[in-house]
């Protein structure tokens, strides 16, 4: 969505930020921050389209980067902690779909209307769903933490023990982010409707 390479530049340094401030689980007030990895993809997908080439290759990697720190402060190896086995590599198609679903979006007429609202619910609600499915998939079906024996029953079950947490979680952070995005745009035509009609005539 964003027009200059200075404004997509100032986009991604924000989104980066926040995703390296919750995603390192910061605590405030005594109360973990949730990370915002999920929705940072998103609204990166929305707001950064036309630069996927760089702007998802950085975040992916910011991602791992803030992953590895965490996980060597606890004096663990890397590739031995429980989160990481050979599924933490579908974290990439997992991401890329929260990614096309922001892009989806950006691509479609909004505005500040009942179809707006169900359009980018839909694409919420389609994107985290594939990110889900793959992210938990992968985990459940690859991952050495997973105890014997696995079942498809036992996956199911344990897609239903998280879904609650990380759709709320990433809703929250998309709502935000969409939030800010309509009062820039209506900020933007109120001031260019009163530069206008400024102008001599």
């Amino acid at each position: 969505m964003a027009t200059t390479q200075t404004q997509r530049l100032g986009i991604f340094l924000a989104l980066a930020a926040v995703m390296a401030a919750t995603r390192i689980h910061l605590s405030v007030f005594n109360h973990d921050v949730w990370d915002a990895s999920w929705g940072i993809f998103f609204l990166a997908g929305f707001w950064l389209r036309n630069s996927v080439r760089w702007a998802f290759p950085l975040l992916m990697a910011e991602a791992v980067l803030v992953d590895y720190l965490v996980i060597s402060q606890q004096g663990v190896s890397f590739w031995d902690h429980y989160c990481v086995s050979a599924a933490y590599w579908f974290l990439i198609p997992s991401y890329f779909s929260l990614w096309l679903g922001g892009s989806w979006l950006a691509r479609q007429s909004l505005g500040l209307n009942l179809r707006s609202l169900a359009l980018a619910a839909t694409a919420v609600l389609v994107s985290w769903a594939a990110c889900y499915v793959i992210s938990n998939g992968s985990f459940y079906w690859l991952s050495s933490s997973v105890p014997q024996p696995r079942s498809v029953g036992a996956w199911l079950a344990n897609l239903g023990d998280w879904y609650a947490f990380f759709l709320e979680t990433t809703v929250l952070y998309v709502g935000l982010g969409l939030v800010v995005h309509g009062l820039v745009v209506q900020l933007a035509r109120m001031l260019g409707h009163t530069h206008a009609s400024k102008l001599p005539r």
